[in-house]
């Protein structure tokens, strides 16, 4: 799969997962919902129920910024419709109102849940460098 269709089919789909790095080098996987602005993945805390705001991923992304997103398509009863897509890139933790404020108008636009209720952050921005991905049919 080229990168320009990985990138539009990540873009399309709901929810992904982002694997950040945690300081002992094991991984730490998450579901997340995000909106692509050319090749930067946004994401923000939202209000949903949380023990903190602190998040893991938050605290991972300021020691070890690599990071990587994957959204994928499974269909069980068939196969050939299966692909899946990774954006490998740089995050950075975003504190700023007006960041938080982009991240917020970006989420707000793709879903109505973040519409109605903004989310306030702090938020993640993560350039992507390389799109890959593997489709069971073109």
């Amino acid at each position: 799969m080229d990168p320009l269709e990985a990138r539009a089919r990540f873009a399309r789909e709901r929810v992904a997962r982002l694997a950040t790095i945690r300081p002992d080098g094991s991984p730490h996987l998450v579901p997340i919902v995000f909106a692509l602005e050319e090749d930067v993945v946004w994401i923000a805390v939202d209000d949903k129920p949380k023990r903190s705001r602190d998040l893991r991923r938050l605290a991972n992304v300021e020691v070890e910024p690599r990071v990587c997103v994957l959204a994928d398509r499974y269909e069980d009863r068939d196969w050939s419709l299966l692909w899946w897509v990774r954006g490998d890139g740089v995050a950075r933790v975003v504190r700023d109102p007006d960041g938080i404020g982009r991240a917020a108008s970006l989420l707000g636009a793709k879903y109505p849940q973040h519409a109605d209720h903004p989310p306030r952050g702090p938020a993640i921005a993560i350039e992507v460098d390389r799109w890959s991905g593997w489709a069971a049919a073109p």
